[in-house]
């Protein structure tokens, strides 16, 4: 099994007993998201201290205040990290106001372009607020105009009425704990729409922990909860689900 999207740096647990229980699990691959500079810097750490973990570097949207030519620079150097297999998260947050709506457009937009210079995958991050879809839309648009043809993955994917166009464009869905919740139904069909070659599993951990564990931190050992519930979304087995996790994210990220 994969978790295609965690946060080891914020995770509750020291890093060697997160990679352990991931391993005891059976969790072989996992990608570790950076958010700001500092985590970066952590999420290409922890991929250099375990062979089991890779990196994406990027620029959370929460986080996008003050974003200028060099944090794009410096992105473009710590994109060049062998280890490094992604850019982001990156994308648009209208849920919280961390962040104003111009700041995180301007990170966007740079960080679509250094993904663009050093060919590597665009991890998305999308919310809206209740009943809204105004960031979704906006950054389909966004990718439609400045990235066509690149490879997106959209994590936490939480947009199923959009499903079908996210497969139109070849784009990876990737499904974290909240898919397991009861009150998930339109997540969980949409879950098991996504093409066999674009569906991914996730714990976004420590956030979104599974129905099983809801209440706790989350870890990428979980991942494994949230994969069976969409095995069974899908009509297929876990071993069979995981099989194609697995080579979606060997194809992806080249680990």
């Amino acid at each position: 099994m994969i978790d295609s999207h965690t946060h080891l740096f914020l995770c509750e647990k020291p890093e060697a007993e997160l990679i352990a229980a991931a391993a005891e699990a059976g969790v072989r691959r996992m990608l570790n998201i950076g958010l700001d500079g500092e985590t970066n810097a952590g999420a290409i750490a922890g991929a250099e201290r375990n062979a089991s973990v890779f990196a994406t570097v990027g620029r959370h949207p929460n986080d996008a205040t003050g974003f200028d030519d060099a944090a794009a620079a410096e992105l473009v150097r710590l994109g060049g990290h062998e280890k490094v297999r992604a850019i982001g998260e990156t994308g648009l947050d209208y849920y919280r106001d961390t962040a104003s709506p111009d700041d995180q457009r301007r990170a966007f937009a740079a960080q679509i372009e250094v993904a663009l210079e050093l060919d590597l995958p665009i991890v998305i991050h999308a919310r809206d607020s209740e009943g809204e879809s105004t960031a979704i839309d906006e950054i389909f648009a966004t990718l439609d105009a400045r990235a066509a043809g690149q490879t997106v993955i959209l994590h936490c994917f939480s947009a199923p009425r959009r499903v079908a166009d996210a497969a139109e464009r070849g784009w990876y869905c990737s499904f974290a704990g909240n898919v397991t919740y009861p009150s998930a139904k339109d997540l969980r069909f949409a879950a098991a729409k996504v093409p066999e070659d674009r569906i991914l599993v996730e714990t976004d951990a420590p956030y979104l922990s599974p129905q099983a564990m809801r209440g706790k931190r989350n870890e990428p050992a979980n991942v494994v909860e949230t994969a069976a519930v969409v095995a069974a979304e899908r009509g297929v087995t876990y071993e069979q689900l995981e099989r194609t996790v697995e080579a979606n994210a060997r194809a992806l990220f080249g680990w």
